[in-house]
């Protein structure tokens, strides 16, 4: 049997949610679905979806494979694409969305270049920290950082990214340097407001485990350039990307700490909804992306996330 459409039928059903879904939407029986699972766990031997006769549910072991298929998938479309589309426009309208502070800085100025080489499109973009329902609202892909969850959604991984406990020497001096994740409790923490993004808290490895920390001061905010510019003023620690405070951090202005317990890197997304064939002009935005995302001279000029 094919690897290739035992992979494809694994991203369907993770996708579909179930293998008639899947079935119905290729034309063949349920059956078919359930073998190319069957074969493709028996060559990987391990289990990738727990089945009930209501749902299937990834296992920890499936959601990284597929985190993997789709990666590779995409790829894969993209490898033919470059070839199958040559010089082709892209045409139509292109409507995209991504986080505030990492739009403006990492998404917003690769635009007027990708219009360049497509004059034919028409390009919206809106910038918000509301997580946008791509499908109801009309969207065709999005760019998302962090942990991304379960979803019938389609994520690319572009880049990693990589969060830092940071604060001025400023403040610093005033109130003293963390040493352990536990000393924060005796700190002003900005952190963004339980609404917005980050609603967990601080993320930090203390013996090998991943803690969130909540512990707040008398400042909060739902937006991260706010809590920023505070953590600049020195008015607290703040825990914030590396794409955001590169520059502060080279130039001296903020310095980070806790480095020792920092939590491994989460990703930068391009996420899309479900689809047997993406648009030429929604392939060719990503792989604009990728090229761009994937040059380590890239971020050392704008921010390295990694």
């Amino acid at each position: 049997m094919d690897r290739l459409t035992q992979i494809e039928t694994f991203v369907a059903v993770a996708a579909r949610g179930s293998f008639t879904a899947v079935a119905k939407h290729e034309g063949i029986a349920p059956a078919v679905v359930s073998r190319r699972m069957d074969a493709l766990e028996g060559r990987l031997g391990v289990r990738l979806m727990h089945r009930s006769t209501r749902r299937l549910t990834l296992t920890p072991e499936g959601q990284s494979f597929l985190e993997d298929c789709q990666r590779l998938l995409a790829e894969w479309a993209g490898a033919e694409s470059q070839v199958s589309a040559g010089g082709a426009q892209a045409k139509g309208h292109l409507r995209l969305t991504a986080p505030a502070g990492f739009g403006r800085r990492h998404v917003a100025p690769l635009i007027p270049g990708f219009l360049g080489e497509h004059p034919q499109l028409r390009i919206s973009l809106n910038l918000s920290d509301r997580v946008i329902d791509l499908v109801n609202e009309g969207y065709d892909c999005a760019v998302r950082v962090g942990d991304l969850p379960d979803s019938s959604l389609v994520s690319q991984r572009l880049a990693d990214n990589r969060r830092l406990v940071v604060a001025s020497p400023d403040y610093l001096r005033r109130a003293g340097t963390p040493a352990h994740p536990r000393d924060l409790l005796d700190h002003a923490c900005l952190m963004l407001s339980s609404d917005a993004s980050q609603s967990r808290g601080w993320a930090l490895r203390i013996d090998g485990q991943t803690h969130y920390h909540r512990q707040g001061g008398p400042l909060d905010c739902t937006d991260g350039q706010v809590l920023h510019d505070w953590c600049l003023r020195g008015l607290g620690l703040a825990w914030r990307s590396t794409w955001e405070v590169a520059e502060d951090l080279q130039a001296g202005r903020l310095v980070s700490v806790l480095d020792a317990f920092a939590a491994a890197p989460n990703g930068i997304y391009a996420v899309t909804p479900e689809r047997s064939l993406q648009p030429l002009r929604v392939r060719l935005w990503i792989a604009h992306l990728r090229a761009h995302y994937a040059r380590a001279e890239y971020w050392l000029r704008t921010g390295s996330p990694a």
